[in-house]
C-alpha cells in the first residue's frame, strides 16, 4: 500500500485592533501521510510555536496548546453534526457517533513556546492561552491536503467523499 508524506507550515498572525491589545503569533507544522490506496488522511506529526507572553507554568501551558491541537486535528478530519432534514433532529447526538480524535489519530505533538517580553499587554507581560492552539491547525491540514491532491475541500470535515465529489465535479465541467 503507497503512502505519501506530506509536510505543511500554516502561519497565523492575529493583528491587534488597539495598541494594547494582546498580539499572538502561532505557527504550525504539520507532518501527514495520505493512504493513496485509500484515501486516508493521517496526520504523523504537528509542531506548533506559539509566542504567547510570559508563561507562567510550562506544564500547564504545554497541555492547553496540546489540547488545541488535538481539537484542530478533529475539526479538520473527523467531527460533523448529521441532521435528519425531514424532522431537523441531530443523527449523532451521542458521543458512540460523533467522531472525535482518539488515541490512534493523534500522534506526535511537539509545543515550542517563542520567549517574548511584551509588557504593553500588562507589567508581567502575562497573556491568556485560551484556544489558540486550535487556531491554524485546521487550516494547515487542509492546505496541505490542497498541496498533496490539487483538490480544495472548503466544507470541514475533510472526508474521502468530498475529495472524490469534487473529482466528479470538476470532470463533469471539462
Amino acid at each position: 500500500m503507497p503512502v505519501t508524506t506530506r509536510l505543511l507550515v500554516a502561519s497565523i498572525r492575529h493583528t491587534p485592533g488597539l495598541a494594547l491589545d494582546p498580539e499572538f503569533v502561532d505557527t504550525n507544522i504539520v507532518f501527514f501521510k495520505v493512504d493513496e490506496e485509500l484515501g486516508v488522511i493521517r496526520v504523523a506529526r504537528v509542531v506548533n510555536a506559539v509566542a504567547a507572553g510570559r508563561i507562567l507554568n510550562l506544564k500547564t501551558a504545554r497541555s492547553q496548546i496540546m489540547g488545541g491541537v488535538v481539537w484542530g486535528i478533529g475539526m479538520a478530519l473527523h467531527e460533523e453534526t448529521l441532521y435528519d432534514h425531514r424532522f431537523g433532529r441531530v443523527m449523532n447526538a451521542n458521543i458512540a457517533e460523533y467522531h472525535v480524535p482518539v488515541n490512534a489519530d493523534v500522534h506526535d505533538i511537539e509545543v515550542i513556546f517563542v520567549d517574548e517580553q511584551d509588557s504593553l499587554v500588562n507589567p508581567l507581560g502575562i497573556k491568556g492561552l485560551g484556544e489558540i492552539g486550535i487556531v491554524g491547525v485546521a487550516a494547515a491540514i487542509a492546505n496541505a491536503v490542497y498541496h498533496a491532491t490539487g483538490k480544495r475541500v472548503r466544507d470541514l470535515p475533510i472526508t474521502l467523499d468530498k475529495v472524490i465529489e469534487f473529482d466528479q465535479t470538476v470532470a463533469g465541467r471539462r
